[in-house]
């Protein structure tokens, strides 16, 4: 697309369709025929569209207009994966009714999107379709995009065994098997790295889980306990924290170094005004759902990612209703 000149890099939006709305004006782009749309520029969504925020349909027609008049790319999010999981029947003798299993936590989960399609069966139908053929990472010649993590030898097989960037049907029913690549590649690429906590422990988290892993940097060096790879949104007991990494612990680990393409994530749930995580990588989801910030990189083929060149929303202080608490 030669007449691009630039990238907006776009965090999860998780239904904020006001908010995202404010960011893609705020970014340049006016809403044309309508798509929001850039003279100069195209919008790189990291995922995670769907599900906790008020309008999640309305963002899912504003992203995929995009998508379709060529202003914007997407690729999947662990909500989306998860949605079209927990909606797609298991095949005859694969002994599930669905990919995703119909718990109450599930549902807790999706709740506000299956809600917000409890009277659009046929948009439901239609959404679920473009999301089975949503990519799961972006390449370029200088950056990448993915949602949660780069894990380059799943990437490198996937791309031999599947020809190029997006699932198939057959590779969706094997995801959910367990000891399979495909599922290992949908965890590593969708949520990241985690490790089991030591002695049996178990945390319980931000959103109220009870949890025995914890999410790790995929960039730590130099690793020698458990706190220096522990990764937000919850941080470690103090006893847990200071405990050595073990050998077997460290080869879980993956590095991604900082001589590598620049890497443009979500999913992390951070705080605070957005900062690189290193000088070639950023993380975009700053809990806009959460009242935090939705926000965007505006990329420029810098080849250092430059703390100058976020640009955010504020929620709580833009577009929250003080009465109320939702946003407006």
């Amino acid at each position: 697309m030669p007449h691009i000149k630039g990238f907006d890099l776009i965090g999860d939006v998780h239904g904020c369709a006001v908010s995202l709305g404010m960011l893609l004006e705020r970014l340049g782009y006016r809403l044309e025929r309508g798509v929001y749309r850039h003279c100069e520029r195209q919008a790189l969504f990291v995922g995670d569209i769907i599900d906790r925020g008020p309008r999640i349909r309305e963002s899912l027609h504003l992203v995929r207009n995009m998508v379709e008049a060529g202003t914007a790319q997407v690729v999947m999010g662990n909500h989306e994966y998860n949605f079209l999981c927990y909606c797609t029947p298991g095949r005859p003798g694969s002994g599930l009714e669905y990919l995703r299993s119909h718990t109450s936590r599930h549902h807790r989960v999706l709740k506000e999107t299956l809600d917000a399609f409890e009277f659009y069966p046929q948009e439901q139908h239609d959404f679920l379709a473009w999301i089975r053929d949503m990519p799961i990472f972006l390449e370029f010649e200088h950056f990448r995009v993915i949602h949660a993590c780069w894990p380059q030898a799943l990437l490198d097989r996937f791309s031999r065994e599947y020809g190029g960037n997006r699932i198939t049907e057959d590779f969706l029913h094997r995801s959910v098997d367990l000891g399979s690549f495909e599922r290992e590649l949908m965890d590593r690429a969708l949520r990241g790295t985690h490790m089991k906590l030591p002695n049996g422990a178990v945390i319980t988290s931000t959103d109220g889980f009870q949890r025995h892993y914890f999410r790790t940097k995929f960039w730590a060096e130099s690793a020698e306990c458990y706190g220096d790879v522990v990764f937000q949104p919850d941080p470690l007991p103090d006893e847990v924290a200071g405990m050595a990494l073990s050998a077997a612990d460290r080869e879980q680990l993956l590095h991604y170094g900082e001589d590598e393409k620049l890497l443009f994530v979500g999913h992390y749930w951070r705080n605070g005004e957005p900062v690189p995580i290193t000088a070639n990588i950023a993380c975009l989801d700053y809990s806009a759902v959460k009242f935090g910030k939705l926000v965007a990189y505006r990329y420029d083929h810098e080849a250092r990612i430059d703390p100058a060149k976020f640009v955010w929303v504020d929620v709580d202080r833009e577009l929250c209703s003080p009465e109320s608490g939702e946003v407006l």
